[in-house]
């Protein structure tokens, strides 16, 4: 339960800025908005999550634009998702009674779509909110002030039939309200009883016939049962189910159903550190997050997802050979120039505020690596590799043993100088064993030379830890060396997981590494840090270590189960955009891992992302377990033959 202050529509005597924690995420699988617990829409991108926002105050909170909806005067509000959807309901209390609004984004399979198709969709790029009398009556105020070009232009509504209009190429807001209209800024009072409804939707298509607020009950049935048909497919039974299935729901939210990428977060520039400058554009696609992707895809039972996502980066990679890019966009788009917005004041005075992302011309060796780990369980989660699909991998492969000696900018793009280091180098092993593995022995000798370069080099004489490079320091990204299946001499992980504990820990928490990176200011604990040490744990056979280190994880995601890239160790807020990935990449993996190791043992856990797919997916689950799972399930005849979840647009 969150207590909401007494003031005006938009704001005027709320917070200037929300904690980051504090937002709640709807989608359609193409954009997304947030949510804060007091009603307000302050960040959303309509038709795709890398377009200019048609609201966004999350990035200055004078010039950005919103869309509030909240009681008059004093009241409470608690919210949560519907059960096993991406529909949220906040419920609102106040002294005269109490109301409820729902929001989402109104997405569902297309006509077309097969029995099991969920990947190909349709979506109107709308937002909708319902509200609900549930008791008594209650006074409600609703403002709406959009953005253009990042609110760089000024905008002036006006209201006609219905609806509020700001241009051709501006959303409409329609809802049968009176509203009055200030310049760029509208605001209406409305009165809710039990048994009322009212629905307000925001339209980013134009539409013909009768407004958009006549087709809510068909979009809301439809979107309802898409989500809850989705979920339903899950496979994951056990501990911290619920966890799962909700970063389950947030990564198919994160995925742009026409490519099948999925985005590292759905906003830009919220900051590391509140007033520092490390504010990065996430609405992109990072190569290094495929195999964690396409791990936590299959385990769950999901292959369409995991088909789509793989066929997006392999047209995107092939586009850019002989390198591979760090990122892509969305569209698998190869040219994501950055710029700074230097009209927005940013999150809490955190500027600059950005858009694209300049890391994606970097050097980074580990790349390559992913690209052949994910082809290697690609293969063995059944995918064929055709004879086009081999040379890819085999001009990968060689460009890896042709430069895996040369320095690079490393897992965490530093903007510094190139460094030796050692993440690089194991991913660069991980490329030449997986060739191997892929194409044949010719590259076996050539992982052998790199593996013993990093002992060689990249061991800590002192305490026998592998270190961040070659020259030094502490890097938590080293902890994925059991996970890569690298072989470590005895006692290596366990002194890697001291030396991590003992300098990057950061209370319950992990930070990325430390020493000079090119960048001012500090930031955050980074919780995907986390997920690799409990990983790490777990594959040195400390279980009871890294199930209640899984606990803690769980605990701190925000109200609706959602989790940021970064925590703040002073006051446990969350930091970095919102909602991050590759954190619920990290959970799912724990969580699987963890059921991996207590039913057949440490060895289960060891070894590549191919090899753990293959246990989960066949040993821990099966095609009797698959049955068994979705006979749990109530929708289970809703999964094979209802079509309700089928949304019929245009």
């Amino acid at each position: 339960m969150t207590t909401a202050e007494t003031g005006a529509a938009g704001g005027a005597r709320s917070p200037r800025y929300r904690p980051i924690g504090d937002y709640a995420l709807i989608g359609d699988c193409h954009g997304a908005a947030l949510i804060g617990s007091d009603g307000s829409i302050d960040w959303a991108t309509l038709h795709r999550f890398d377009a200019d926002p048609v609201l966004c105050r999350l990035l200055d909170a004078g010039r950005g634009g919103f869309w509030s909806l909240r009681p008059r005067g004093a009241h409470t509000a608690a919210r949560a998702y519907l059960p096993g959807t991406n529909m949220l309901r906040t419920e609102f209390s106040t002294a005269s009674g109490c109301v409820a609004v729902t929001d989402f984004m109104p997405v569902g399979r297309r006509l077309d779509a097969g029995v099991n198709d969920y990947v190909h969709l349709n979506a109107p790029a709308w937002i909708v909110r319902r509200v609900e009398g549930l008791q008594g009556s209650v006074e409600l105020e609703t403002a709406y002030r959009p953005s253009c070009e990042f609110a760089r232009r000024r905008l002036t509504l006006v209201a006609e039939d219905g609806a509020l209009r700001a241009g051709a190429e501006m959303p409409t807001l329609f809802g049968d309200l009176a509203f009055v209209v200030d310049g760029d800024c509208a605001h209406a009072g409305f009165r809710v009883s039990a048994g009322d409804r009212r629905d307000l939707v925001l339209a980013g298509n134009a539409v013909e016939g009768d407004p958009p607020t006549a087709r809510v009950d068909e979009f809301f049935a439809a979107t309802r049962a898409f989500w809850e048909e989705w979920i339903a497919y899950c496979r994951y039974r056990g501990p911290f189910e619920e966890a799962v299935r909700r970063s389950a729901l947030t990564l198919k939210l994160l995925t742009y159903a026409p490519t099948g990428a999925i985005v590292a977060a759905p906003t830009t520039s919220l900051p590391e550190a509140v007033g520092g400058q490390r504010n990065w554009d996430y609405r992109y696609c990072w190569v290094r997050d495929s195999s964690f992707a396409l791990y936590a895809l299959a385990v769950l039972g999901y292959s369409g997802e995991a088909q789509c996502f793989h066929e997006y980066l392999l047209r995107a990679i092939v586009r850019s050979l002989p390198e591979v890019r760090p990122m892509y966009g969305i569209d698998g788009a190869l040219k994501l120039d950055e710029a700074t917005l230097d009209h927005l004041e940013g999150y809490r005075g955190s500027a600059p505020v950005r858009t694209g992302n300049g890391a994606y011309l970097q050097h980074q060796i580990d790349v390559y690596g992913q690209m052949l780990d994910l082809s290697l369980m690609y293969q063995r989660l059944g995918g064929r590799l055709a004879p086009q699909y081999r040379r890819l991998l085999a001009a990968v492969a060689k460009f890896v043993a042709a430069h895996w000696r040369e320095p690079d900018q490393g897992i965490w793009e530093m903007r510094g100088p190139p460094r030796h280091h050692v993440h690089g180098k194991l991913m660069s092993w991980v490329g030449l064993d997986r060739a191997a593995r892929l194409l044949g022995g010719e590259w076996t000798g050539l992982a052998r030379e790199v593996a013993d370069d990093i002992r060689a080099h990249g061991i800590c004489p002192k305490d026998g830890a592998l270190q961040q490079a070659y020259d030094g320091s502490t890097d938590a990204a080293v902890l994925l060396a059991p996970m890569l299946g690298f072989e470590m001499a005895s006692g290596m992980l366990e002194a890697t997981i001291a030396r991590v504990r003992r300098v990057l820990g950061r209370g319950d928490f992990v930070a990325r590494y430390v020493g000079e990176d090119g960048l001012d200011g500090e930031e955050g604990a980074f919780l995907v840090c986390t997920s690799w040490l409990i990983d790490a744990e777990l594959a040195a056979g400390r279980v009871d270590v890294a199930r209640p280190m899984i606990e803690r994880l769980v605990s701190c995601a925000n109200d609706v189960g959602l989790y940021a890239e970064e925590v703040d160790t002073a006051d446990g807020g969350m930091l970095g955009n919102f909602p991050q990935a590759l954190t619920h990449l990290g959970l799912i993996g724990n969580v699987i891992n963890l059921q991996l190791s207590e039913r057949q043992g440490t060895a289960a856990v060891q070894g590549s992302y191919a090899d753990r797919a293959r246990h989960a997916v066949t040993a821990t689950f099966g095609w009797r377990g698959v049955l068994a799972a979705m006979w749990q399930s109530r929708r289970f005849a809703r999964v094979w033959s209802s079509k309700r979840s089928k949304l019929p647009w245009p």
